[in-house]
């Protein structure tokens, strides 16, 4: 299954620091995980003695592909190894995700402070990487002595225990935002140009000469007032061309009421009977 948002023919980023998944549990979380990975431009995907071996076959590979939702390329691609030493030989930083402080003296930072330190070192060719434990008891204490300092998140305290592929998200949510910015995807699509003051003031005239005569402004001393706000209404929706000639053809319609079909009346006056004589 892929998402809706997927478009192929857009540049697919990648990098950033290394997910590293120690000793995962669960197929479908490893899939989550590529895809949170894959949303915001991450792409090296590592494997810590996952469960069962990997890749997995059968019913395990089918539950991991299917929660991936079109980033299987990250699934085929991540990188298993036997220890988490081994897994972050190649790395010059490590942070290890957790929500406890493990008494280890290590600095502990939040995804929104890591990241962009990450990305600046990023850019001077450091390699980071992020640990992230088993989804039932999280990273052991050996994990956390292995790492440089501690990422956790800003959570209910009374319940601090994220998802795998949540702490994934939202490490990779602030990776992107520090490396890629945090501008809106898209933005609304102009299709008809500001309505004039002009415009608007005939609409407004025509609306308020309608209402007079079907006794809307009532009682009559507060009509100055009740104009007002009306005009205001519809001032604070920062109208477009467009969206005046739709208003007015509304109110033609509910004065005058349904068009008539001009076929619909010829095909009447076809069959109507001449008088006889």
């Amino acid at each position: 299954m892929v998402g809706a948002g997927t478009d192929k023919s857009k540049k697919n980023l990648s990098g950033g620091p290394a997910i590293v998944l120690v000793r995962p549990q669960l197929a479908v979380n490893i899939g989550m995980c590529a895809r949170a990975m894959a949303n915001f431009g991450l792409s090296d995907l590592r494997l810590v003695a996952p469960k069962e071996g990997w890749p997995r076959t059968g019913a395990y590979r089918k539950g991991a592909y299917a929660a991936a939702a079109g980033a299987t390329y990250l699934l085929e691609q991540a990188k298993v190894y036997e220890s988490t030493r081994a897994a972050i030989e190649d790395l010059t930083f490590v942070y290890a995700a957790t929500a406890r402080g493990r008494g280890q003296m290590k600095p502990v930072v939040l995804p929104a402070h890591a990241m962009p330190e990450t990305a600046q070192r990023f850019i001077h060719g450091e390699k980071h990487g992020v640990l992230f434990g088993p989804e039932r008891t999280g990273l052991d204490n050996d994990d956390v002595a292995l790492a440089d300092a501690i990422l956790t998140f800003p959570v209910n305290p009374a319940y601090a225990s994220l998802n795998l592929a949540q702490a994934v998200l939202l490490t990779g949510y602030e990776w992107f935002r520090a490396a890629h910015g945090d501008t809106p995807p898209f933005d609304v699509e102009t299709r008809s140009p500001p309505a004039t003051r002009e415009m608007t003031l005939a609409f407004f005239d025509f609306l308020e000469k309608e209402l007079d005569q079907r006794g809307f402004f009532r009682p009559l001393t507060k009509k100055p007032v009740m104009a007002r706000n009306l005009r205001n209404m519809f001032h604070r929706m920062t109208l477009t061309e467009q969206d005046v000639r739709t208003l007015w053809g509304l109110v033609v319609r509910l004065v005058e009421g349904p068009r008539r079909d001009p076929k619909k009346q010829s095909r009447k006056k076809t069959v109507e009977p001449t008088s006889s004589q």
